[in-house]
C-alpha cells in the first residue's frame, strides 16, 4: 500500500529529467514520485547545509523530514522560479523551530543537551552579535536581494557559483550584489 493513499489521479508524469518547477507542480498534484525525485535531488545538499548549523544529526534529520512534509502540504502555494531557494527557506525555518523546541546544541556551542553551564564559543559570540548587534541591524536594512547574497556567501559560506545556483541568478550578479551589499554595510556601520 502506498504511504500516500490519497494520491490524485491525473498527476503529471515526472522523470529524472523533469525540472524542479515541474516536480513541485507534480507534488502539488499529489505525485509521490515527484516528491521522491525532489527529495533525492535536494536532500543531500539540504542535509549538508543544515549540518553546518547543528551538530545533532537527529535534529537535522527531523528538520529535513519536516521540510519535505511541508513541501507535500504546501507545494500548491509555491509561486516562484527558484524551488531550491524555496526548499532552503523551509528547511532552515524547520531547523530553527526544531532547535527552539529541544535541548539540541549548535556546532561549536559547547552546549550539550541538559548542560546547565554552557560555555559560548567565539563563533557563537560572533553569530549572536551578527543577529542582535549593529551588524544584524545593518543587515536587516539591506534590500532582500542584497541580504540573500550576503547570507549565502558570508554566513552560509557558499562559493559564488553555489550561491548563484541557490539563488537562481548569474555568478556575475552574485558578485555585483555582494560588492554593493558590503559597501552599504560599511556605510551603515561607520
Amino acid at each position: 500500500m502506498s504511504p500516500f493513499p490519497f494520491r490524485r489521479r491525473g498527476a503529471p508524469g515526472v522523470t529524472a529529467d523533469s525540472t524542479d518547477a515541474e516536480l513541485v507542480a507534480a507534488v502539488a498534484a499529489r505525485s509521490t514520485a515527484a516528491l521522491r525525485l525532489l527529495h533525492q535531488r535536494h536532500a543531500p545538499w539540504l542535509r549538508a547545509r543544515l549540518a553546518r548549523r547543528c551538530a545533532d544529526t537527529d535534529v537535522v534529520d527531523d528538520a529535513l523530514q519536516e521540510t519535505f512534509l511541508a513541501v507535500w502540504r504546501s507545494a500548491g502555494r509555491f509561486r516562484g522560479d527558484n524551488p531550491a531557494g524555496w526548499l532552503w527557506t523551509i528547511a532552515i525555518r524547520r531547523l530553527i523551530s526544531t532547535l527552539r523546541g529541544s535541548g539540541s546544541r549548535w556546532i561549536g556551542s559547547g552546549i550539550e543537551p541538559g548542560d546547565s553551564s554552557p560555555v559560548a564559543s567565539a563563533e557563537d559570540v560572533v553569530l549572536l552579535n551578527v543577529e542582535h548587534g549593529d551588524l544584524g541591524t545593518a543587515l536587516t536594512r539591506l534590500s532582500p536581494e542584497l541580504r540573500a547574497v550576503i547570507e549565502a556567501t558570508v554566513l552560509d559560506g557558499l562559493t559564488t557559483k553555489e550561491a548563484a545556483g541557490l539563488l537562481g541568478i548569474p555568478e556575475g550578479t552574485v558578485k555585483t550584489r555582494a560588492m554593493r551589499a558590503r559597501a552599504r554595510l560599511r556605510e551603515e556601520l561607520s
